[in-house]
């Protein structure tokens, strides 16, 4: 498969997926979405490789789902918008389904569908500096993989959610479960490498079926039809019309998502100005 928005790198054992729209900030478009799923399919059937580290190219991990692409896309029934979410929740669980061990190294910002892909990997390391967020409530969207309470408390969860809070720094996101490890940003990729290395070194089958058997763990709790269900429930909230998304999105129409995005955050505590 030709690949345009992503590369994939591999070093035996070890093979890198990388975000590769730096221009902005990797943004994931449907073409990107099935780049990476396809390249996953991929990593998983090829003998070579025993881990994959999944990072972006440039200043982010990534920023989510590009605003911009979706602006242009057709949601104008809750068949289209329910198409579309389907397709955003397929990708994220695709490195949760993934059989080989995924670790995402990230840096930079790492927001809103990134969030949940991190979420999704097996092992996250963060760089320091990095900003996390999940900020889909401050424009009247949904959250197309409800990850965050199966993997932190209750509480914590509820408070990033609930605010929408997309300042998050890597130390907050370490104590409260989201990312293993913390580190400087110019070590990342050789931590990241280490980790694998160390994974690779394990018994391949037992490493296999270890990370399977850890998966059906959650699944028999419940978590994907509870995911499900929460993303029924964001397709309705995201096929109801509501004054602060009517608001944000004709100032991204008139006036561009910078200006959107301003008016959006002047409206919290966190985004006043002193």
């Amino acid at each position: 498969m030709t690949r345009h928005h992503i590369k994939v790198e591999i070093e035996e054992p070890v093979a890198s997926l990388i975000f590769n729209r730096p221009h902005v900030l990797n943004a994931f478009h449907n073409e990107a979405m099935d780049e990476c799923r396809a390249a996953l399919r991929e990593l998983a059937e090829d003998d070579r490789v025993r881990a994959i580290l999944i990072r972006g190219e440039g200043r982010a991990f990534s920023a989510g789902f590009d605003m911009k692409a979706s602006a242009q896309r057709d949601m104008s029934t809750v068949d289209h918008i329910r198409r579309q979410m389907e397709r955003q929740f397929d990708f994220i669980m695709a490195f949760w389904d993934c059989p080989k061990p995924t670790i995402a190294l990230v840096h930079g910002f790492c927001m809103a569908g990134a969030f949940e892909v991190a979420l999704a990997c097996d092992i996250t390391l963060a760089a320091e500096g990095t900003r996390f967020g999940e900020p889909e409530v401050r424009f009247g969207t949904g959250i197309v993989a409800m990850l965050l309470p199966w993997i932190v408390l209750p509480k914590h969860a509820k408070e990033m959610l609930l605010t929408g809070n997309d300042k998050m720094d890597a130390a907050r996101a370490h104590a409260i479960g989201i990312v293993n490890h913390v580190v400087p940003e110019d070590e990342l990729l050789a931590s990241g490498r280490r980790m694998a290395l160390d994974i690779a070194a394990a018994a391949g089958p037992s490493v296999f079926f270890t990370k399977r058997a850890m998966n059906r763990t959650y699944e028999i709790m419940g978590m994907r039809d509870a995911l499900r269900a929460s993303l029924d429930i964001d397709v309705i909230l995201n096929a109801t019309p509501s004054a602060e998304k009517a608001e944000f999105n004709r100032l991204r129409k008139d006036q561009g998502l910078k200006a959107a995005l301003a008016w959006r955050d002047s409206r919290f505590s966190d985004g006043k100005a002193d």
